[in-house]
């Protein structure tokens, strides 16, 4: 995702590198949903320990990890605080900060998601994640226009983030205030979190065998063919994060796992896991350095430039424009990737 969020020059980027613009796919829009299918994953394993402990003391545990995901992903907006107007810095202000986004996504579906399987049972969870999917269709289609409610200017989430928070608060990348992490669009994202619960469940009940990889595969499979018929009446959609893309991204991360399980664990090739170790070992700081030096690079000026362009235009943009665009992410990412490396062989892990 580092890759994604940092090209040298946005306007020349590889497609496959790209949100899709709306309706469709591609293989960037897999990553944010993976990232929550892996939140519900690890939650399988952590809820075993909770069983030693009070209710008090799990549920400080559940919100006091909410709020300070929250809390930093609210912060990494509104980083670095100040912001220059006519020459002059001045303080950014809090008025104008944008609320809803990546972490705070994380944040909502861990809290609600880990909140119903701890006081519910897995199945009960999974039927109130498909009324969540189906609750979410019929919102968007009874608040949203009339005429175009899964359009970018018709659509329901639009409709209730600005009522909520009013324009200021919301993201503007898309040309107008619209958050493709809102609080309406959290509701079917919920889904992932116990998808991902589910399969870990699952693997750590049944343990790794050809039998349980090849139903985890079937069952990717059908959560595939589940998505693609949705999609003629709903469209798969990241950035609306409809019901037909939850499915499609689990069962696309149920079938993705089935392969790295059979590829690691099966057939013991693992020379190449070590480098994508480090980033699992302390993603969220990673993630956070990652988007706070970006936003340092362009705050920082070299000449008329920021030193983001700068960089860009003198050292990688030599190579061409849809190639030095990508070195400059990949060298980027590999910038973020030692210092990952460097706190993995001191030990030191950042948890929340």
């Amino acid at each position: 995702m580092i890759v994604v969020n940092t090209p040298g020059n946005g306007l020349t980027t590889f497609a496959p590198l790209n949100h899709a613009k709306w309706d469709g796919f591609t293989p960037t829009d897999l990553v944010f949903p993976s990232f929550l299918f892996a939140v519900g994953n690890a939650l399988s394993f952590v809820m075993v320990k909770w069983s030693t402990l009070s209710q008090g003391q799990v549920l400080f545990k559940i919100f006091k990890r909410t709020a300070i995901i929250f809390l930093l992903g609210f912060l990494m907006y509104w980083f670095p605080f100040v912001k220059i107007e006519a020459g002059k810095v001045v303080a950014f202000p809090l008025d104008e900060t944008r609320v809803f986004g990546v972490l705070q996504r994380i944040a909502l579906c861990y809290g609600i998601a880990a909140l119903m399987l701890f006081y519910l049972k897995t199945s009960t969870a999974i039927i109130l994640s498909a009324v969540f999917l189906l609750a979410y269709w019929m919102l968007l289609l009874a608040f949203g226009d009339s005429a175009v409610p899964l359009t970018l200017e018709g659509n329901a989430v639009l409709r209730f983030d600005k009522w909520l928070l009013g324009d200021k608060h919301l993201y503007h990348g898309e040309g107008l205030a619209f958050d493709p992490e809102g609080l309406l669009s959290t509701l079917p994202a919920i889904g992932n979190v116990v998808g991902g619960f589910v399969v870990g469940k699952y693997l750590k009940e049944k343990g790794l065998s050809y039998e349980t990889l090849s139903k985890l595969l079937l069952g990717g499979a059908g959560l595939l063919l589940l998505a693609y018929c949705w999609n003629l009446g709903f469209p798969i959609n990241k950035k609306l994060w409809t019901s037909s893309f939850v499915l499609h991204t689990v069962g696309l991360d149920c079938v993705i796992l089935s392969i790295l399980i059979y590829v690691i664990h099966f057939k013991q090739f693992t020379k190449w896991t070590y480098f994508f170790e480090v980033f699992g070992r302390n993603p969220l700081f990673i993630y956070l350095l990652s988007e706070l030096a970006v936003i340092l690079l362009y705050m920082f000026q070299v000449g008329d430039k920021s030193a983001f362009q700068w960089i860009y235009l003198n050292i990688f943009s030599a190579t061409g424009a849809y190639t030095g665009s990508l070195l400059f992410a990949v060298v980027f990412m590999l910038c973020c990737w030692l210092v990952g490396y460097f706190l993995d062989k001191r030990k030191i892990y950042v948890r929340v």
